[in-house]
């Protein structure tokens, strides 16, 4: 994720959400006095905690908001290692290699699934993370933790088409736009085969889950056809080459796309009429944590409602807290994209046999070598 709003325009939008301090008055803090759990656990302080996440996925001090990790270890005393990972599968090979320790991650649903099934991830102690409360709903008893034991949701969202209106000149309502020769070295697509795949699967009005192999050759055909209508693989590049007007049409998460618009008001999005994927990314606790302690006492920060705010407004993507919804300085409440009122097909993706998931990986390298 990224955005580059200018800071003028950010300043006058969130100034009012988070109390203001430093130089020129410029920098926004959580403001302590409005947390409701209590961070002054006098045993904690001094100690360190490993968090493992996705690229710019929390607020971080840009566009007007706080940078919520500094300003936890200004009001707790512990100190925070943040370090990002592009994948899911990325994250699993790390943890699974078992060469570092990490105290929170943030996977998707199913590879919490995974991972809960490989006895990857702890249970917290949910009596120290009693903002768990603000988690909506909607966002538990959910398929990859039916008990709502190893995982607190922290975003959500789907995937749609973006393109660029001065460039695509009929809005594209189909993933089949990726391969019309039209834009023939003009299209982007994910550098990860589950959400490569998922494209060429809801095309195929094939299931997002299947394990039928003769579904993963006629999706591996697919994307091979694809190939060398494309420009290149990508993942947090997409940024860059959508803003920049260096390509027309790439698959991404709707989050985002409003990052991305709002950086090129040129650029448009749409969930094609095939179907499309959904996720949901929690917050989690790993069997090696070397300071479990603090870790609950970050999942609590992360979900108390100020916090939660910011990351909301920063992240662009579905918001699982309810005193976030219902807070009237929540910008993007209602939001279309975010939140849209019709219906179309969604589908989350599942955990695979290994069967399926070694013949994923197998497929996926053939495609990129094709």
């Amino acid at each position: 994720m990224k955005k580059l709003l200018s800071v003028l325009l950010v300043l006058s939008v969130f100034a009012g959400l988070f109390s203001l301090s430093g130089c020129g008055g410029n920098v926004a803090h959580i403001d302590a006095e409005k947390l409701i759990g209590n961070y002054d656990v006098e045993e904690l302080r001094g100690t360190q905690m490993n968090f493992y996440t996705w690229g710019e996925y929390i607020s971080d001090g840009s566009e007007g908001l706080p940078d919520v990790v500094a300003d936890f270890e200004r009001i707790t005393g512990i100190k925070v290692n943040a370090t990002t990972y592009a994948s899911n599968e990325d994250l699993y090979a790390k943890l699974k290699a078992g060469g570092a320790s990490y105290d929170v991650i943030v996977p998707s649903d199913y590879m919490i699934e995974r991972m809960i099934l490989e006895g990857l991830l702890q249970k917290p102690n949910f009596e120290n993370i009693p903002n768990y409360r603000f988690i909506s709903d909607e966002y538990l008893d959910l398929f990859f933790d039916p008990s709502n034991e190893y995982s607190i949701p922290y975003t959500g969202g789907m995937v749609g088409l973006i393109y660029n209106t001065t460039r695509v000149t009929e809005a594209p309502d189909s993933w089949s736009v990726l391969w019309d020769e039209t834009y023939a070295g003009d299209m982007l697509t994910f550098n990860n085969p589950r959400d490569a795949f998922g494209i060429a699967q809801c095309l195929l009005g094939q299931s997002l889950n299947t394990t039928n192999p003769d579904d993963w050759y006629a999706a591996a055909e697919k994307l091979k056809e694809q190939k060398p209508l494309l420009q290149s693989y990508v993942m947090d590049e997409v940024f860059d080459k959508m803003e920049g007007g260096e390509a027309a049409i790439a698959p991404y998460y709707a989050g985002d796309y409003l990052a991305m618009a709002a950086v090129n008001p040129d650029l448009a999005f749409v969930y094609p009429k095939e179907g499309t994927n959904v996720f949901v990314d929690s917050m989690c606790i790993p069997v090696g944590a070397k300071n479990k302690a603090a870790a609950e006492l970050f999942i609590n920060y992360m979900c108390e409602p100020e916090v939660a705010l910011a990351n909301a407004e920063y992240l662009r993507y579905l918001c699982p807290n309810t005193a976030v919804l219902e807070d009237e300085r929540y910008t993007l409440k209602g939001n279309p994209i975010l939140y849209p009122t019709a219906d179309f097909k969604t589908e989350y993706f599942h955990n695979l046999d290994q069967d399926t998931l070694d013949l994923m990986s197998k497929l996926w390298n053939e495609v990129k070598l094709a």
